[in-house]
């Protein structure tokens, strides 16, 4: 029989002994019923002897946490924790045992699956003054973060461990709780809500400090508004469709407009640095998406076109392939020596048509617009594009290699889209 622990429990208890007396047990009960491999972690600091009592009585471990706050000790226990998936609760009973099975029954729905409070069905009992920080700070990150998630607070949660482990986490207080939802989300996992109704705890008081809890999640805002915007984040191309900035939310929609025309009744089309864009959702039936990082793929899973993680240097497919091929805000990334568009030529079938888009650096409009975001947005575009293309240089390359230009658009005088067949005849 494998050895391998299902499930880790990890439970975060700073003085908490007399709660934990009433919880572990029925934790375990819970944890029994499942039939599974698991195991309970206590994370505190200097262990009292209820603590370590109430921990033995069920055959918990009792692991001290190194760090500070209670960021510092959820780190300790993924650090600690062996199972394949990990559940972490508050040790003050207003997480019930008995909802651990709601989150393992639901564990296939989402990498994270929450315990929310504020989705349909979901309920608080707190103070008001708690319960009014609370509404706000989480409708604040949804909202200014555009984040799927309702209950960004809760701690009561379940996890597939193997998403944990790159995580490079900086808060150590409560406003780790936030950050690990958004760094999740950001490599394109998913997160599923379930409805929970929180009660206070039975015993003692909160660690928490309603001031600091709301300035550290403030800072934490700040921190991750630069992750959320950066195009690295694995649905920023999906979000920008629907950005609440109306230019980049023109932007976005006018790219998708001009392509979608473009590549219509060509047949399957091979789109190269696909991204997230919802591009990938009008492509044709036995068309194929690819992408080198695999954070935009997984945000892109809800369409139904198939996805590849590879390079557009080397591309895994048969010459002529495809008698469409799409590559959209690519080649300004990578140097003009590459391979890329020789690639792109390769996999393309004869006769077949080739979308370029890329910013036309002839373009006055594009470069006082691009210096404009530098200057808004240091360490974004105006630096990530390396390569410098203009209209009249991407049509005498293709026309050298036998192509004809078929159509141009512009998205306001800026962003060059370009449609070019190639020669039906080697």
């Amino acid at each position: 029989m494998s050895n391998t622990v299902d499930l880790s429990v990890v439970i975060p208890a700073l003085k908490e002994g007399p709660n934990l007396a009433i919880l572990l047990p029925q934790l375990r009960e819970v944890l029994q019923s499942f039939k599974i491999r698991s195991e309970v972690l206590i994370i505190t600091r200097d262990a009292d002897a209820q603590t370590s009592d109430a921990a033995e009585r069920i055959g918990a471990r009792v692991i001290e946490q190194t760090g500070r706050g209670f960021g510092g000790a959820i780190l300790s226990g993924f650090r600690a924790a062996v199972g394949e998936y990990i559940v972490t609760m508050d040790a003050d009973l207003s997480h019930p045992p008995t909802f651990v099975r709601d989150l393992w029954l639901r564990r296939h729905r989402g990498e994270v699956v929450i315990a929310s409070r504020y989705v349909p069905g979901g309920s608080a009992r707190m103070p008001l003054s708690r319960k009014l920080l609370s509404r706000v700070l989480n409708r604040f990150f949804r909202r200014g973060l555009s984040l799927p998630v309702s209950d960004l607070s809760s701690n009561f949660r379940l996890y597939r461990a193997h998403i944990l482990r790159n995580l490079t986490l900086d808060a150590r207080d409560f406003n780790i709780l936030p950050e690990i939802l958004i760094r999740i989300h950001a490599e394109g996992w998913k997160a599923e809500e379930v409805p929970f109704a929180y009660a206070p705890r039975e015993h003692g008081s909160s660690n928490a400090r309603v001031l600091k809890f709301g300035l550290t999640y403030l800072r934490t805002f700040g921190a991750m508004w630069r992750l959320r915007n950066s195009i690295l984040s694995g649905d920023y191309d999906d979000r920008a469709y629907d950005s609440v900035i109306p230019l980049q939310r023109y932007w976005q929609r006018s790219r998708f407009k001009h392509v979608v025309e473009l590549m219509r009744s060509e047949g399957p089309v091979l789109d190269v640095g696909c991204g997230s864009s919802r591009i990938i959702g009008a492509l044709p039936p036995g068309s194929v998406a690819l992408d080198l990082l695999l954070r935009k793929l997984r945000s892109s899973r809800r369409f139904p076109t198939p996805t590849v993680c590879a390079s557009g240097f080397n591309l895994p497919f048969a010459d002529g392939a495809f008698p469409c091929v799409v590559c959209s805000q690519v080649i300004e990334h990578v140097p003009k020596e590459s391979p890329i568009l020789d690639e792109l030529c390769r996999v393309l079938a004869p006769g077949g048509r080739l979308v370029l888009g890329t910013p036309d650096y002839a373009r006055w409009e594009w470069v006082w617009m691009e210096k404009l975001y530098g200057k808004v947005a240091p360490g974004a575009y105006a630096d990530e594009h390396i390569a410098h293309y203009t209209r009249a240089e991407l049509e005498t390359t293709m026309t050298r290699r036998g192509f004809r230009l078929e159509a141009v658009r512009y998205i306001l005088r800026g962003e060059l889209i370009m449609a070019f067949r190639k020669p039906a005849v080697a």
